[in-house]
């Protein structure tokens, strides 16, 4: 012990050693509690994502304050135009910032997202894999990169009491017999052009020839990305043929594609092949001039019903940049699993991506059944890009619309609109390569 009586020299050292061992425990102690409130605080500071998506496909408060309840996150949604939303995420990423945490990725922008390094790899089971069958579309590489939120996959639509009146009494399965179909309309007089099909210089055109290949033939691209020009010929020959017989209207070359799909419920065509938003308008007195009388049929082929069609579907995918990637994957668990889809599709009456889903309203009646249904065409959802949608689709669109835009038009034969057609689409699959 020490005598701190003494007066020594070292008996000083030592209590001048102990009265700073003294300070720096209690600075110690105070720093180690200031950081406990700090890291208190900060667990208890809310979590809060931002989701950016068109109005249409955005869950409402009272879902978004569920899922707070249930995991503790805040969402706040950033309704955006679907022309605008490219734009934003482009000039976000160009800073390496996060336009929001969610974004909206559309199935034509993914190779163009995912190529650019814009978009965080999701990891998702097989059970979901197996009931989602547009999730296709959202794999690169053995990835996947987005998760549909709502479906539009494509289905065929027969105006029945025009059948009716034109005394046909079964419903063709293929091509050929709705050719004859067709031709009965017009010889009685019901309806001068029967099909409603794209022709104008937009993206409609591109999306339903390349849905008319591959539910016609099966392959619209080969495995390098080049031109299936032996299939694209024969639908363009097909198209070409079919507005020589009229039952193509000629002003389609110039009309919107969408004003052309909406014919089928303003009473303007017999037979579409378009999105599924008319399996419901077609009966609203709202949307709707033609109540009762539309239905949908299996897509026709050459021999018989497609037994593939297509998903123009759109996804959720994080932003390579967020910083809040966990609770956006919870999010996005969230609202893909079956009982959350099943309620949001009933509050913003928006296609359900799950086959499962589908199925269930089917049974109790809230989506339709019978031939050609939605949840039949759910089941037979395939992808007609075997390596993913390519990153420059968009420039491939311009050229695919382009070329049949002037077939259509005469300037083109069919033979050399799938010349030029194959030239491009080959042309930008090397370049890419």
């Amino acid at each position: 012990m020490f005598n701190f009586h003494s007066g020594s020299k070292a008996s000083k050292i030592a209590l001048i050693l102990l009265s700073l061992g003294l300070v720096f425990l209690l600075t110690a102690c105070q720093s180690r509690k200031e950081e406990t409130k700090e890291t208190e605080k900060t667990e208890k500071k809310e979590v809060e994502i931002t989701v950016m998506l068109p109005d249409y496909g955005l869950p409402p408060e009272d879902m978004l304050k569920e899922f707070k309840e249930e995991t503790g996150i805040t969402v706040k949604t950033l309704p955006t135009s679907w022309d605008d939303i490219k734009s934003k995420v482009s000039i976000a990423a160009a800073g390496k910032k996060a336009a929001a945490d969610i974004i909206e990725v559309d199935w034509s922008w993914i190779g163009e997202f995912q190529s650019a390094g814009w978009l965080e790899p999701l990891e998702i089971n097989e059970d979901t894999q197996k009931d989602i069958l547009s999730l296709d579309y959202f794999k690169v590489d053995g990835k996947y990169y987005a998760m549909p939120h709502f479906n539009d996959l494509r289905v065929a639509y027969i105006n029945k009491e025009m059948l009716k009146k034109a005394g046909v009494e079964t419903l063709p399965s293929k091509w050929s017999e709705l050719e004859n179909v067709m031709n009965q309309l017009q010889a009685k007089g019901v309806i001068k052009s029967p099909m409603l099909y794209p022709l104008g210089a937009e993206e409609n055109a591109t999306t339903s020839f390349i849905t008319l290949v591959y539910t016609r033939s099966g392959e619209v691209f080969n495995k390098d990305n080049t031109l299936n020009k032996a299939n694209a010929l024969e639908a363009l020959q097909m198209i070409k043929k079919y507005l020589d017989k009229g039952y193509i209207n000629p002003e389609t070359v110039s009309a919107d594609g969408g004003t052309v799909y909406k014919g089928i419920i303003n009473g303007n065509g017999a037979f579409l092949i378009g999105p599924t938003f008319y399996i419901t308008s077609a009966n609203d007195p709202k949307e709707s001039k033609v109540v009762g009388q539309i239905s949908t049929l299996p897509i026709p082929s050459v021999e018989g019903p497609a037994t593939k069609t297509v998903a123009f579907t759109e996804a959720m995918g994080i932003s390579a940049y967020s910083e809040n990637k966990e609770a956006a994957k919870k999010f996005i668990e969230w609202v893909s699993r079956p009982e959350v889809q099943f309620k949001l599709s009933k509050a913003i009456n928006l296609t359900p991506t799950r086959t499962s889903v589908i199925q269930k309203m089917t049974d109790e009646g809230t989506i339709p059944g019978g031939p050609g249904s939605l949840i039949e065409q759910a089941k037979i959802v395939g992808s007609p890009f075997p390596n993913g949608v390519p990153k420059y689709y968009t420039k491939m669109s311009t050229e695919i619309f382009n070329i049949i835009n002037q077939m259509a038009q005469g300037k083109l034969t069919p033979e050399q609109a799938a010349d030029q057609m194959e030239q491009k689409v080959n042309e930008l699959a090397k370049a890419n390569s």
